[in-house]
């Protein structure tokens, strides 16, 4: 997984703004990140703001412990007038 991009209703408002999240590897920089999006989407990225979420401990229903993998999220803002059409909501 080099990255994925995160679908709530919570990113879907900041996509409307301008700012589109993604999951991405831990080991990723911001220039790396910002090569990846510009190559997969051609699109100019102009910033990038990452969170690093750690991994954590936590029991299921069952009562087994379960690990959850760090991971690291980034919000990226793209130059004016520039889309990602993954992002982009269907009119019903």
């Amino acid at each position: 997984m080099k990255f994925r991009p995160v679908l709530t209703e919570k990113s879907m408002g900041l996509a409307k703004k301008g700012f589109y999240s993604f999951f991405v590897d831990k080991g990723l920089t911001k220039p790396e990140i910002k090569k990846l999006i510009n190559h997969s989407f051609d699109v100019h990225v102009k910033g990038i703001k990452s969170l690093n979420y750690k991994g954590l401990s936590k029991r299921n229903y069952k009562g087994t412990v379960q690990t959850v993998k760090p991971i690291k999220k980034v919000i990226v803002s793209l130059a004016k007038d520039e889309k990602i059409d993954l992002f982009e909501e269907k009119a019903k």
